[in-house]
C-alpha cells in the first residue's frame, strides 16, 4: 500500500487560534522528549525534573517563588483539576458545592461542573469584565471556589481579581485564576492579576500559548503543595507512589518544550513580543475602525470587530482561519505567527472583497 504524507497546515492565515507555531528551541526539545513520560517520574527521573523547572518558571512569572504545579495538557486540564480541589478541599462541608465564575469564564468550566457533579453558577458582565455586585450576589455558604479571568478568550479582558479573592475569602472559598492565555502577556502590563497582586489559591497559565512551547503544554499551579495534596491517588504499580495529575501517561514532550522556550524568552523575548503584538492589534483596530467596523478597544492583544456577515463569510473562503465571539463579532488573536505583513494582507483582502461586492461599511 502507498503511503500518503500529509504535511500539516501552516499558520500563514490563521488569525483566531489561540496556539501558534513554537520556539525553534522549543520543538527540538519536544522532539528529544518525546517518548518520556513525566506521569511516571520514578522511572524517567531527567523529564521529572524538567517539569520542576517548568514549574519554576512559572512561578517566577505569576510571582510565586514556591509555587506548586504541574505541566498539564492544557487550559481546560487545569481548569477541571482546580475546581476538583476545590471540591475536594470541601467535600466536608457541603453537599451542593457551587462555583462562581463570571459570564465570560472558558467553556472548560462547564466541562468541569459537568464532570464533578458541582453546580457552575455564572454572574453578568459589565464592560467585558466579572460585575463584582453580581459575583457577591451569586456566592454563598456553600461555594466552594471563586473563577476570576485574567486574559478572556473572546475579548482579552482582565477580572478585577484582588476584588474576587476578596469575595471568596470572605465566604471561605478557593479563588482560582483562569490566566491561560493571558499568563505570558500579563507581566509586562500594570494589571494587578498574579499571587502576588492577590490571595490567588490557585491558577492555570498556558505555556502552548502565548509562551510558544508547542502543544501540549499546560500548567496548573497553585500557592501550596496542600492543594496539589487533594488530587493525590496511590499508584501501586509505579516506582512513585502517588499521582495527581488528571492524565496518567504524559508526553515529555511538552515538559521540555516549556522549559526550552520559558529559558529561551523570559523575560525579555517575552516582552518584546507583547509590545509587537499589542501594537499589531492597535494597527489592526485603528485599520478596521476606518472602514466603517465597530472594533472592542484591545485592552491586550485580541481585536473582536463587527464586521458583516458576507464578509467574514467571504474572507473564510478566501483562506482567513477566522472565529466569532458569541456575540458574532469577528475575532483576531494576536498570536506570535500573526505578523503585520499577514495583518496587512487581511487589511487587503476586506477591501477587495468590499469593493467587489460593495459591501456596506
Amino acid at each position: 500500500m502507498q503511503r500518503v504524507e500529509q504535511d500539516p497546515q501552516d499558520f500563514g492565515q490563521v488569525l483566531s487560534s489561540m496556539c501558534t507555531e513554537p520556539h525553534p528551541a522549543a520543538r527540538d526539545a519536544a522532539e528529544r522528549f518525546l517518548a518520556t513520560n513525566p506521569g511516571d517520574p520514578g522511572t524517567y527521573e531527567t523529564v521529572a525534573k524538567l517539569e520542576r523547572r517548568a514549574v519554576d518558571l512559572l512561578g517566577e512569572i505569576v510571582g510565586l517563588p514556591d509555587v506548586a504545579g504541574y505541566v498539564a495538557s492544557g487550559g481546560t486540564e487545569a481548569n477541571i483539576q482546580a475546581v476538583r480541589i476545590a471540591r475536594n478541599r470541601f467535600e466536608t462541608d457541603t453537599r451542593n458545592p457551587n462555583v462562581v465564575a463570571p459570564q465570560h469564564a472558558h467553556f472548560s468550566f462547564w466541562k468541569a461542573a459537568d464532570v464533578l457533579g458541582v453546580e457552575l453558577r455564572t454572574a453578568p458582565l459589565s464592560n467585558y469584565t466579572a460585575n463584582l455586585e453580581a459575583i457577591k450576589q451569586q456566592v454563598d455558604e456553600d461555594t466552594i471556589a471563586v473563577v476570576g479571568v485574567a486574559g478572556s478568550t473572546e475579548y482579552g479582558r482582565v477580572d478585577d481579581i484582588p476584588a474576587l479573592a476578596d469575595i471568596a475569602a470572605d465566604v471561605g472559598a478557593l479563588c482560582h485564576v483562569d490566566a491561560a492565555w493571558g499568563g505570558f502577556v500579563l507581566p509586562f502590563t500594570s494589571h494587578d492579576w498574579n499571587f502576588a497582586s492577590a490571595d490567588v489559591d490557585t491558577m492555570t497559565i498556558d505555556p502552548h500559548k502565548m509562551g510558544q512551547a508547542a502543544v501540549p503544554a499546560g500548567g496548573l499551579l497553585a500557592r501550596g503543595p496542600e492543594f496539589l495534596d487533594e488530587l493525590a491517588i496511590d499508584t501501586p504499580y509505579l516506582e512513585s507512589t502517588s499521582q495527581v495529575t488528571l492524565t496518567g501517561t504524559r508526553s515529555g514532550a511538552g515538559v521540555a518544550s516549556a522549559v526550552a522556550a520559558m529559558e529561551t524568552l523570559w523575560p525579555d523575548g517575552y516582552r518584546e513580543q507583547y509590545y509587537e503584538s499589542q501594537a499589531n492589534a492597535e494597527w489592526l483596530a485603528k485599520k478596521l475602525r476606518t472602514r466603517g467596523c465597530e472594533v472592542v478597544p484591545p485592552v491586550l492583544p485580541i481585536v473582536a470587530a463587527d464586521m458583516p456577515d458576507r464578509l467574514i463569510d467571504t474572507l473564510r473562503d478566501r483562506g482567513w482561519r477566522l472565529s466569532r465571539t458569541g456575540t458574532d463579532e469577528a475575532r483576531v488573536v494576536m498570536m506570535p505567527h500573526v505578523d503585520r505583513s499577514m495583518l496587512r494582507e487581511f487589511v487587503s483582502d476586506i477591501d477587495d472583497i468590499f469593493a467587489e461586492f460593495d459591501i456596506g461599511r
